[in-house]
């Protein structure tokens, strides 16, 4: 999901812990990929993570070995590729998500393919039409909550109960100049508040301003070290995190009869998608077009949740009963392409509300 970034993925993991396979620093991959009918580069930003078996399967399968390149935050990765366009240091890439979509699709970045897979993803992960990206995973940004800050007085239930004075001084939020989670909030209230009408999103965090808002830097800062629910501890009940954080608590304790001591809500939840794509100018066009089927199976899909706190693109996916059944796809979201004629100007309207 990477911490002071721009827009790349942050979620509540270990991640690194299970990753697989070989994973190449790319500060020295300068050449473009090589047409190794055995080996498929796969790029991807430092939050990746897949069970190493699920790999070898791969492997076993196709007699193709998969190489993953460490190509940094998702910022830094789709810069990259915009800047490498058609010259590509892998043959495919993993990880760009739905707000960053539209910068490598107008750079020509991708290789259109349809994976006979995809008949099995949610339909509406599917934004596309042109089927130069595929949608391998989802998750929500969402509001969670310390449960046992809540025994005696009910949490918050709704974006606009944030600005409620019952619950002054209890939240933490991330910069969204900074952050990609922060980014994601940032967007839902923008989808749920809109620019024009009687209650604008700008209103909105002015009100979350006068109602002591704290503003941290990172996901890590404000979910380790402000949050309460986190195992860490901290002093605040409500913070900007995932849908799937609840479920990484219980993933993650000690104990194996534990219950999740937080929860989400379940609307004013910004959804972001991310995809894999064929690099223009690979080396390996039928390895590239095998690993994308792959990412669709089953095996791959089911792999995902566990490891990357994600919900998988297929909905027939079996999940770790922590993640219950995954969110239909309700939560809010924007277009790719009018975040990208927007984004610069919505942060720099948010950090003139809320910084300033």
């Amino acid at each position: 999901m990477t911490t002071q970034q721009t827009a790349p993925s942050q979620r509540p993991t270990a991640r690194g812990a299970r990753l697989a396979a070989v994973v190449v620093a790319l500060l020295a991959v300068t050449a473009c990929a090589d047409d190794d009918p055995q080996t498929v580069r796969l790029i991807t930003h430092g939050d990746f993570a897949i069970s190493a078996d699920v790999l070898e399967e791969f492997t076993a399968e196709t007699g193709i070995t998969v190489e993953v390149l460490d190509g940094g935050s998702a910022g830094v990765l789709v810069n990259q590729a915009v800047l490498s366009a058609g010259n590509p240091v892998a043959d495919v890439l993993f990880g760009v998500d739905n707000v960053l979509l539209s910068r490598p699709l107008a750079a020509d970045v991708f290789v259109p393919y349809t994976s006979p897979n995809l008949a099995s993803v949610s339909p509406a992960l599917i934004i596309d039409e042109e089927h130069r990206v595929t949608p391998i995973d989802y998750g929500d940004v969402c509001i969670n909550y310390d449960l046992q800050a809540f025994e005696e007085t009910p949490p918050p239930s709704s974006l606009l109960d944030l600005v409620d004075p019952a619950y002054r001084g209890m939240t933490v939020v991330q910069d969204p100049t900074l952050s990609s989670p922060g980014l994601g909030f940032m967007l839902a209230t923008i989808a749920e508040f809109g620019e024009a009408g009687a209650y604008t999103w700008l209103e909105y965090w002015a009100d979350l301003r006068a109602n002591d808002v704290v503003v941290v830097s990172s996901w890590s800062t404000a979910y380790f070290d402000r949050f309460s629910g986190a195992r860490a501890g901290g002093d605040l009940p409500i913070v900007v995190s995932y849908a799937t954080s609840p479920a990484a608590e219980v993933v993650y304790s000690e104990d194996p009869d534990a219950v999740a001591s937080t929860a989400s809500l379940t609307e004013g939840c910004f959804r972001q998608i991310e995809f894999a794509g064929i690099l223009r100018g690979t080396g390996n066009l039928e390895g590239a077009q095998r690993l994308i089927d792959f990412m669709l199976e089953r095996t791959f899909q089911e792999d995902i949740p566990e490891n990357m706190f994600v919900y998988p693109a297929r909905p027939d996916a079996t999940l770790h009963p922590a993640f219950g059944t995954a969110p239909d796809p309700a939560a809010s979201t924007l277009d790719p392409d009018t975040i990208e004629a927007n984004r610069d100007r919505w942060l720099a309207e948010w950090v003139e509300v809320v910084l300033r």
